[in-house]
């Protein structure tokens, strides 16, 4: 090969490690939390959970609210030393969740379609598992769930339910323990909501998410 076809070809070789280097997403900071950013890293690695988890993911802006309000969560429960869940919870939680897919090739493929690996499907398991205990220890204690309440939904979803799947409902007696938990976790969803919408006025947010894409 000639010095001149060698000069071309290494120059033709840099023109194409720079083309690609360009069209590689750079990372950016799409929000700042007080003192701290928020990544478009991040949203993207939520938004590869949610598919991994529902087959779907919600807007870029949608996963930047998600991710402020899970700062807020963050910070109060690192603030009040909330123990990270064991290993075993962890583990736990990545059996229920591999229980809710019909098959071990159906998780597999919904992995494949996310592209997280293993590591990163746990730490985010992790991580959600963290922010769920905190606020389910903040707020449990204060809920209380009647009898009356209980009957209303066993009434009103339960019994409905089994009959439009051509099953015998259960006994409310049988039904009693999950109705009641089911009525606790809303309620700790509708309080930790309005807490984080409280809490949410008093943070310094700059969204920068539409910004960076301009």
């Amino acid at each position: 090969m000639t010095r001149l076809a060698l000069l071309l070809l290494l120059a033709a070789t840099l023109l194409e490690t720079s083309a690609s280097r360009a069209q590689q997403v750079i990372d950016r900071i799409v929000a700042r939390v007080e003192n701290d950013v928020i990544l478009m890293s991040d949203v993207r690695q939520l938004a590869e959970y949610q598919v991994f988890v529902d087959g779907k993911a919600e807007s870029d802006q949608q996963i930047l609210d998600r991710l402020i309000d899970q700062w807020i969560v963050r910070t109060e429960a690192a603030a009040a030393r909330f123990p990270q869940p064991s290993d075993q919870d962890v583990e736990r939680s990545l059996a229920r969740l591999k229980r809710s897919f019909s098959d071990s090739d159906s998780f597999d493929e919904r992995k494949k379609q996310s592209g997280l690996t293993d590591e990163e499907i746990l730490r985010q398991l992790k991580s959600q598992l963290y922010l769920s205990n905190y606020l389910d220890s903040r707020f449990r204690a204060s809920i209380q769930i009647d009898d009356n309440a209980i009957a209303a939904f066993y009434k009103d979803r339960v019994v409905p339910r089994a009959e439009s799947r051509g099953q015998t409902p259960p006994t409310l007696e049988a039904a009693h323990d999950f109705i009641q938990e089911a009525l606790v976790q809303r309620a700790i969803n509708e309080q930790s909501d309005k807490w984080l919408k409280e809490s949410r006025s008093r943070v310094r947010v700059e969204n920068l998410l539409n910004e960076n894409t301009k």
